[in-house]
């Protein structure tokens, strides 16, 4: 037993097996003090857990990358909490990877009510579908919660991607298919009751610090990864207060205060896959190098558990509920933005109608697109129609010429007989 063991050794020294630097009370001081300054440090980079908890049962919260990484740590601790969890995913619910999920997560939780969307956030058109047919119904759908962690990064070294709708892929995935589904779900927002405690978590990074200017028209030109990557959380978290004046411009039909906030949270540097990615420079032997020395990562980087803290410490501290929105949750406390054009109300309208803008002439030209697809498709179904008659045709003419080919070799079989 360890005590005895301890004792035995306090009373008698050490056994003669232990090592001699074992034995040396300084060396084992030195030992102590490096492990204890290690767990401390680790502890620090860490990050700070939330003391907040709250009842989340009957709560319906959106999730917008809850399968993976930080998103994923944030909707199993809310869906643990009772809340009801509808995942936005770009698999459609029926895939049987996301169906495991989902049914490992319900398990795991206790909680049945967690679902599934289809929605890909690279494409404008899947926004407005599913958004449309969420808002299309009377009454309003309860709506207490939006958490926007999906995100993507282009490695560095990596050129520049676009969708299929021809956007860069970072500024459509990371800000303007949170601009395109909060534009379209905002009347869902403003309609829910004033008893309920409605927000809008935006997770940001703070890279946004080190941004170019949103007017600054030399980024297409000097384009790289950190760059773009950064420009996309800045304009995220400009919209983001711009939304929330937005929210608050709506005049309630009970003429009570709006109930709906922005809150902005800064989950830190944590390993995530999109960490990971941008770790590894999206290539193999970045990867090989990454789990060679994983301990560093792990060392420095936070857990997607921890990462998941000032988000969960924004969905649940009661105080975000009261005074005006668009607060800021960094290791979990409030602190102030570190840009002042993030609140600059000028910037915010030019974004707010340059993305309009983007999004009509996009959506326009892919509307086009889809009425001309859809043209191509049907001259191709009816040319595949008329080739099954020409064929089906061709195939009657065929058994016709055999029936009466057969009809003079049975006549000319008779005429023998007769004659003979």
């Amino acid at each position: 037993m360890p005590i005895p063991f301890l004792w035995e050794t306090y009373v008698n020294g050490a056994p003669a097996w232990v090592p001699g630097w074992a034995r040396d009370p300084w060396t084992l001081l030195q030992i102590g003090v490096a492990a204890a300054f290690l767990i401390v440090l680790k502890r620090y980079f860490s990050g700070a857990r939330t003391l907040m908890e709250r009842n989340m049962h009957g709560r319906v919260v959106m999730i917008t990358g809850g399968t993976s990484g930080i998103g994923a740590a944030v909707a199993q601790e809310l869906a643990t909490r009772g809340a009801q969890i509808v995942l936005l995913t770009r698999l459609p619910p029926s895939n049987p990877f996301l169906a495991d999920y989902i049914g490992e997560l319900r398990q795991q939780t206790k909680n049945q009510m967690i679902y599934a969307e289809q929605v890909d956030l690279s494409s404008l058109h899947s926004i407005r579908q599913f958004a449309t047919k969420w808002i299309d119904n009377a009454p309003p759908r309860r709506l207490d919660m939006l958490i926007l962690c999906a995100a993507t990064v282009t490695p560095p070294g990596k050129k520049r991607t676009e969708t299929e709708e021809g956007i860069e892929e970072m500024w459509m995935v990371n800000y303007l298919a949170n601009f395109h589904l909060l534009g379209i779900l905002s009347p869902a927002l403003r309609a829910q009751p004033f008893d309920r405690d409605v927000r809008v978590i935006i997770p940001t990074c703070s890279s946004y610090i080190r941004s170019p200017s949103l007017n600054n028209e030399l980024l297409k030109k000097e384009w790289t990864p950190a760059k773009a990557y950064a420009r996309s959380k800045l304009a995220l978290m400009v919209f983001g207060q711009a939304f929330q004046k937005h929210l608050d411009a709506y005049e309630r039909p009970d003429k009570l205060p709006m109930n709906s906030r922005v809150v902005f949270a800064d989950p830190g540097f944590t390993r995530t896959p999109g960490m990971r990615h941008w770790l590894t420079r999206g290539t193999i032997w970045g990867l090989m190098v990454y789990l060679s020395s994983y301990l560093i990562p792990w060392f420095f980087l936070k857990s997607p558990e921890m990462g998941a803290q000032s988000i969960l410490h924004a969905a649940m501290d009661p105080d975000l509920s009261r005074g005006p929105g668009g607060k800021f949750i960094k290791e979990c406390m409030e602190i102030d933005f570190a840009r002042i054009d993030v609140k600059d109300e000028e910037v915010a309208k030019k974004l707010w109608e340059a993305s309009d803008k983007l999004i009509e002439k996009t959506e326009k030209d892919q509307a086009a697109l889809r009425v001309l697809e859809k043209k191509r498709q049907e001259v191709k179904d009816k040319e595949k129609q008329e080739k099954e008659k020409a064929d089906e045709i061709d195939a009657l003419i065929g058994s016709i010429k055999k029936g009466k080919e057969a009809e003079k070799k049975t006549s000319r079989r008779k005429g023998k007989k007769a004659a003979s």
